[in-house]
């Protein structure tokens, strides 16, 4: 190494990652220990630590107790999938947003969103947005007034609860699905288009640690695409989550 060293763990990181996409480290080699790093980098130990942990995050790295840590053999790529605020998606887009409140109620959720909320009453919402006027995508989601309980006089007739969620009920993870399916007759008559025609699912349950925020199936008009980020981390290791 040239230079003056590294002292964020962001810059380790990055020293790390080098090492490996030169093969100054090859698949499978045992990279030195946390406190002979330290050492190297003139930083505390603990820096390391984050370092490393979030190369092995990324499948790049293999850490066993006892065993150190290594490179990994077959590094896995990750996808990163972002919640988008949908109005923002279509305007990026170059489409005019447009949003309409279809229905909310307060209700016992039924079997499926039930075990992951709870048996409790929750807020139902069904929502249409639009682009141009024309069907986007129609949300249907469950939230759970125990954790999240100004949902309960949000003004979800003015904003949506995809965008009133991510600015008032920050989230630790995420369970997302996705599937084909073939739209019924009232989310085919509310997209615009015919009975059993394939449309694009998306499941999604955000969590705040052991708490569900909420479920949320969003069903989108035929068309529709969407695009990810593999996770290889060989621009910039910040930018994979």
């Amino acid at each position: 190494m040239s230079g003056p060293p590294p002292k964020g763990w962001q810059a380790i990181q990055d020293e790390v990652l080098r090492r490996i996409h030169a093969r100054d480290w090859p698949p499978g080699h045992v990279i030195p220990g946390e406190v002979d790093l330290a050492r190297e980098f003139g930083c505390a130990r603990a820096t390391v630590n984050r370092a490393l942990r979030a190369l092995a995050e990324a499948g790049l790295l293999e850490r066993r107790r006892k065993a150190g840590t290594r490179v990994a053999l077959h590094p896995v790529s990750r996808a990163t999938v972002e919640i988008p605020v949908i109005r923002r998606e279509i305007e990026d887009r170059g489409h005019a947003y447009g949003y309409s409140l279809l229905e909310r109620s307060l209700a016992p959720p039924p079997a499926g969103p039930r075990a992951t909320l709870g048996p409790g009453p929750a807020l139902h919402l069904i929502a249409l947005h639009s682009a141009d006027g024309l069907p986007y995508v129609l949300e249907e989601r469950w939230i759970s007034l125990s954790t999240v309980p100004a949902a309960h006089d949000a003004p979800f007739d003015r904003i949506s609860a995809n965008e009133w969620l991510l600015a008032h009920a920050p989230f630790t993870h995420g369970d997302i699905a996705f599937s084909a399916e073939a739209a019924s007759d009232s989310q085919a008559e509310l997209l615009s288009t015919a009975p059993g025609t394939p449309v694009f699912a998306i499941t999604r349950v955000t969590w705040d640690h052991t708490r569900a925020i909420t479920v949320v199936r969003l069903i989108y008009a035929p068309g529709y695409s969407i695009h990810s980020v593999i996770g290889g981390m060989s621009a910039d290791p910040r930018a994979a989550s």
